[in-house]
């Protein structure tokens, strides 16, 4: 370290100059630093010093050096060279723990890291945070709560870069179990908040940081009971460190369950924090709280049922502006703003929170947000149309709060597309004014779409927000907004409508022959493709989009979405839906309902518009672009798992006779319809015909065709049961009077069991009552073509229902696991070995080797009871494949990372054994998803590998054996020389090495 010149302006040319008291402070640094001991480790200057005094005199002369620090200092060269000589003393004498200083040099951290630049320090994070780990269980108080502040900084501040060195050395000095057990040993009585405080928040941090630190914390049962008890004392800043710390639990998709569980007294704390009482960053420990525990439909219907009502006051009332008192909106109210808003958009998930939106006046908010001025009161009128439209430019040309655009476009198109149909809100005025606004933006995205450039990305990202307001806006099922929507959007496009739409149109067609990669394009993209389907709506410009060439571009347009091995996520052109925390959650399914391609989604919304009001065409005559159309759809239909594209694939198939939805499941239960092998119900038609069904199936997916119990219906319906009077094996006999058209109750069979249905225009008429009177909402919707409204569900086409209660009265079989030690009980039945009451026509259609048994003829075929040689928990998952077509997974995550190695291989024994079972009994889609399911797992724990070679082998199953054998052939030698291969024979030894030797010759 050099010292300093006496006098003004020392430090050199370049550098920020210094004051003569400063240069004094740096020359006693100096001289204080140089009573230390400095010796070389290789190239690397360390201090050390073990004298008490001497430790004492360098703390105090780093103090009074930093107290003097400025910007202005900042730059000079000699305070940046003693960066690293102040750093290096502090580390030796924290590493001391000599407890005369130590409370000071712990003081002198945090100064350092509060007036030292970032971008300095970054060099000496791990340094720092070495002894300052070590130091978080010290027993004086003020040095545990200095090491959490300082610590707390760092890691806050801290680059991704370090992440991975830091993490590992937390692991090393237990820091998470550490700052837990401090927690739990919190004592209000005898220790101060701050200290609470400051450990509540480091564990924060650490927990957003780094996803594996998460599970140890929700887990701890104890912990959780402290912070409840926590939350219940009226002091402030405890609600607040608590609802930050669940904040960062929450994170976690498992942790966020957890919190919900039991979380009345949770969210009550939240809303109360929530109060416009309180200070904005109180209020936004609040709202970010909810954000985390609402990310899913889930977690938002449990957080409403629990508090609606005064989680949509705060909500709305943290969004109003009006409740700042001063003019000028500060930074942290601006934060608050985003926060309410980012909150908000729960809207997007239907429920009873959208009624108490309303009544609380989101309305007027959201007006208020966008534009600054405006005053009209509900008794005004604006003379004109033109007055208003050039009103509602003038105010968003201001550019008045823009970062919360495109939160309030967002949350606009959920309220209108919640809406009932009856909808009539008793301000017209401000929706009218906000479907304005939102028509004017969008037409003005439309008229800029040309001018997209990488530059104006934050523009479009408001634009495309924007475009979908209005979208869900015209589309609403709200008669009111849908039709106020049409009419101004109309009036703003007259000017320059049709040659906005020729330049949509050829926007697309260009689009489909060369599909241009980057994010201004894919921009230009959805707002155009927005911009058509919003056109198709309007009366006056339909006849301009009903050409054949329009259909070939969406169509070519749908299947490259379709076929595009990069699909294009909403949140890809939307960053508002970006933050922080969003981009450190862990296990999480976020299944949206547009899915993983939004252009996907919108490309067959603007078919589906086009199709409706232009095509009247029938399945047996298709020309040759309709037949690829109606193929496209109705693979997109069966293959994918998004519910929009689902819905709107199948809108589109009913203008072609098709109504329903494919499924695997639905292919296979459809074999059994009339099949009277296995049929327990007969329906009689009026005309004497019998139909043959089976009554699970019907029980669970149309329980009207059943009478209630074993009553009788009245004379005048249209159905009546005979159950006296039984034919064969028919548990029930339906008839039916002449009110029930035969031949529709027949097409509606096989929408029963296939999931969908063919028909033409005349015997549709005849379906669409008997629909309705069973109670198929989703099949009366595709018969009366009824558009899908976003967020609508796909009906549950699997019989997992006939598993519990509704399926046991029809049980005609058992299923029996293999013997084990496990004490059985059964609700219907007083077997007491473990087993599952099942339906033959289920187990029919579903697998070859269970019909081939079930028709053979032979003594098995009449048994009441099929033994399934494999273990409860493996036939378990096979059952619920059969009637679901889905495999359970095993835990995945936390739950799954956190597991010992016995633990794991329990989870994956299943799944080998039925991988075995799959070969033996034809299930060869059973077989490929077990098999998945074992090598994604050892892809996560290599370390398994021995154990599952060793079941692969046991079982016969050398594909999963040679896979094992891979995982382990990179450490082969190792395995080797601890002896690890000793419990394997020489046949699976020499598996392990040829797969090393492969491994080698492959450059591994």
């Amino acid at each position: 370290m050099r010292p300093s010149r006496k006098g003004r302006g020392g430090g050199g040319a370049g550098g920020g100059s210094i004051s003569g008291h400063v240069s004094t402070l740096h020359q006693r640094l100096f001289h204080a630093l140089n009573l230390g001991t400095s010796y070389y480790e290789g190239k690397e200057l360390k201090w050390k010093c073990t004298d008490i005094e001497i430790q004492r005199h360098v703390v105090r002369s780093i103090a009074a050096f930093l107290d003097f620090v400025s910007a202005e200092t900042l730059q000079n060269p000699l305070f940046k060279d003693s960066i690293p000589h102040i750093v290096g003393a502090l580390v030796w004498i924290l590493q001391c723990k000599s407890g005369a200083v130590l409370s000071i040099a712990a003081n002198e951290v945090v100064k350092l890291l509060s007036c030292v630049p970032n971008s300095i320090l970054q060099h000496y994070v791990l340094d720092l945070s070495h002894p300052l780990l070590s130091l978080l269980t010290s027993h004086e108080l003020e040095v545990s709560i200095s090491c959490a502040i300082a610590l707390n900084m760092i890691l806050s501040n801290m680059s991704v870069k370090k992440e991975k060195q830091v993490w590992e050395m937390m692991k090393d000095a237990k820091t998470v179990e550490c700052v837990v057990t401090n927690i739990r040993n919190f004592s209000g009585e005898t220790m101060p908040v701050e200290y609470f405080q400051e450990m509540s928040s480091l564990l924060s941090v650490i927990l957003w940081r780094w996803p594996p630190s998460r599970y140890s914390v929700w887990n701890d049962a104890m912990l959780m009971k402290v912070l409840e008890a926590l939350l219940l004392k009226p002091d402030l800043s405890f609600k607040v460190a608590v609802l930050k710390l669940y904040s960062s639990v929450g994170l976690c998709g498992n942790g966020a369950k957890k919190l919900l569980e039991n979380g009345k007294l949770l969210l009550q704390t939240m809303v109360y924090c929530m109060d416009s009482s309180h200070a904005p960053s109180v209020q936004i420990e609040g709202f970010r709280l909810a954000q985390c525990l609402a990310t899913d439909e889930q977690g938002c219907l449990r957080m409403t049922s629990l508090c609606c009502d005064p989680l949509v006051r705060a909500i709305v009332c943290g969004m109003n502006r009006c409740s700042f008192h001063s003019g000028k909106i500060l930074n942290d109210q601006m934060s608050l703003l985003v926060e309410a808003c980012r909150l908000a958009s729960i809207t997007r998930w239907a429920g009873q929170h959208h009624i108490v939106f309303w009544k609380q006046g989101i309305d007027k908010v959201l007006l208020d947000l966008l534009l600054e001025d405006f005053q009209i009161k509900p008794s005004q009128h604006l003379s004109s149309l033109e007055e208003q439209i050039s009103l509602v430019q003038e105010g968003l040309g201001a550019n008045f709060l823009l970062t919360l655009r495109p939160y309030i476009w967002d949350i606009l198109g959920w309220l209108a597309t919640h809406c009932d149909d009856d909808f009539n809100h008793e301000n017209e005025l401000h929706i009218n004014m906000l479907i304005m606004c939102a028509c004017v933006a969008f037409v003005d995205a439309i008229r800029k779409g040309r001018q997209i450039c990488e530059n104006d990305v934050i523009h479009a990202s408001r634009s495309e927000s924007a475009s979908k307001a209005v979208l869900m806006m015209i589309y609403s099922p709200s008669k009111y907004i849908a039709s106020t929507a049409r009419f101004t959007l109309s009036q703003i496009l007259k000017p320059n409508g049709k040659e906005y739409l020729k330049h949509l149109v050829h926007f697309l067609n260009y689009t489909t022959s060369g599909f241009n990669i980057g994010l201004p394009y894919i921009f230009q993209t959805i707002i155009n493709l927005v911009g058509l389907t919003c056109y198709l709506g309007l009366p006056q410009y339909q006849r301009y989009v009903s050409g054949s060439e329009v259909m070939k571009t969406l169509l070519a347009f749908v299947r490259w979405c379709w076929s595009n091995p990069l699909p294009i996520k909403r949140q890809s052109v939307a960053p508002h839906l970006y933050n922080k925390f969003s981009e450190r959650t862990c296990c999480r399914i976020n299944r949206e309902w547009e899915g993983e391609d939004v252009c996907l989604l919108y490309g067959l919304w603007a078919v589906a518009e086009l199709v409706h009001h232009f095509y009247s065409v029938s399945s047996d005559k298709l020309n040759n672009m309709e037949a690829q159309l109606f193929s496209l759809l109705q693979e997109i239909c069966i293959s994918t798992t998004a519910d929009g594209p689902r819905w709107f694939a199948a809108y589109i198939l009913s203008h072609f006779g098709f109504y329903g939805f494919l499924s695997k499941i639905g292919k296979r239960i459809g074999k059994a319809l009339y099949m009277e092998e296995f049929a327990d119900v007969q329906l009689i038609l009026a005309t004497g015909k019998a139909l043959s069904v089976h009554g699970v199936v019907l029980a669970i997916r149309c329980p009207p065709l059943l009478p209630p119990g074993n009553e009788k219906t009245s004379n005048n319906s249209s159905m009546g049961d005979d159950t006296e009077k039984l034919s064969g094996n028919f548990r029930k006999t339906v008839r039916f009077s002449t009110h029930v058209d035969g031949q529709a109750l027949q097409t509606l069979l096989d929408f029963v069991y296939f999931g969908y249905l063919e028909g033409e225009e005349e015997l549709v008429k005849r379906l669409k009552p008997l629909a309705k009177s069973c109670n198929l909402q989703p099949l009366s919707l595709l018969l009366y073509r009824k558009r899908p409204n976003w967020g609508t569900p796909i009906p549950n086409c699997d019989l997992a229902l006939g598993l519990g209660p509704v399926g046991h009265q029809f049980s005609d079989i058992i299923l029996e696991a293999k013997a084990s030690g496990l004490s059985w009980t059964c609700s219907v039945c007083s077997l007491s070995v473990p087993h599952e009451h099942v339906h033959k026509v289920i187990l029919w259609s579903s697998c070859d080797y269970l019909r081939a048994l079930l028709e053979s003829g032979m003594q098995e075929s009449y048994s009441q009871t099929v033994k399934v040689p494999v273990s409860w928990e493996g036939m378990i998952k096979l059952v619920e494949w059969i009637y679901t077509d889905q495999l359970p997974n095993p835990p995945s995550g936390c739950l799954w990372d956190n597991m010992d190695n016995e633990q794991k291989l329990h989870e994956l024994h299943p799944y080998i054994e039925l991988c075995w079972l799959a070969d033996i009994w034809l299930l060869e889609d059973i077989q490929d998803a077990c098999f998945k399911v074992v090598v994604s797992c050892l892809d996560s724990a290599r370390d398994l590998s021995i154990k599952v070679l060793q079941l692969a082998a046991k079982f016969s199953l050398w594909k999963l054996a040679d896979f094992a054998a891979a995982c382990m052939a990179p450490l082969y030698c190792n395995l080797r020389d601890s002896g690890d291969l000793e419990d394997l024979d020489e046949f699976l030894v020499d598996m392990v090495r040829a797969a090393s030797v492969r491994h080698s010759q492959g450059g591994g």
